[in-house]
C-alpha cells in the first residue's frame, strides 16, 4: 500500500475556524502541507496565512483525487465545514499525523 507521503490527496486547509478556507489535490501531502506551513507557495494560502490542515482524503488515483477537489471546491461553505466536521469536530491541525 502506498504511503500517505506518494499517494494522491485531496486536503482542506483553515486559517482558523471562523476563517478562510482552501481546498487543494497533490500527489504529496506531506510535502505540499509543509510547503503551505513554510509559506513556499506563493499566492491565496500564503496572503491569507492559510496553513492549518483540517482534513484530508487520499484516493488511489491522481484522477480521482482531482474530480474529488473540484467538485468540492463547488460546494458551499456549510457543505465544507459539515465535512471537516464529520471527522475533525475540534478542528484539530491534522499535521502531526501526517508528518509523524
Amino acid at each position: 500500500m502506498p504511503s500517505r507521503t506518494r499517494q494522491p490527496a485531496v486536503y482542506i486547509l483553515a486559517s482558523d475556524r471562523n476563517g478562510t478556507l482552501y481546498t487543494g489535490v497533490t500527489s504529496n501531502l506531506v510535502q505540499r502541507i509543509w510547503q503551505h506551513r513554510e509559506s513556499e507557495v506563493s499566492g491565496f494560502t500564503k496572503s491569507y496565512h492559510v496553513a492549518q490542515l483540517v482534513w484530508y482524503e487520499l484516493h488511489e488515483t491522481m484522477e480521482s483525487a482531482i474530480l474529488r477537489e473540484k467538485r468540492i471546491k463547488k460546494w458551499r461553505r456549510a457543505d465544507k465545514i459539515a465535512l471537516i466536521e464529520r471527522e475533525n469536530v475540534w478542528w484539530r491541525d491534522l499535521w502531526s499525523d501526517i508528518a509523524g
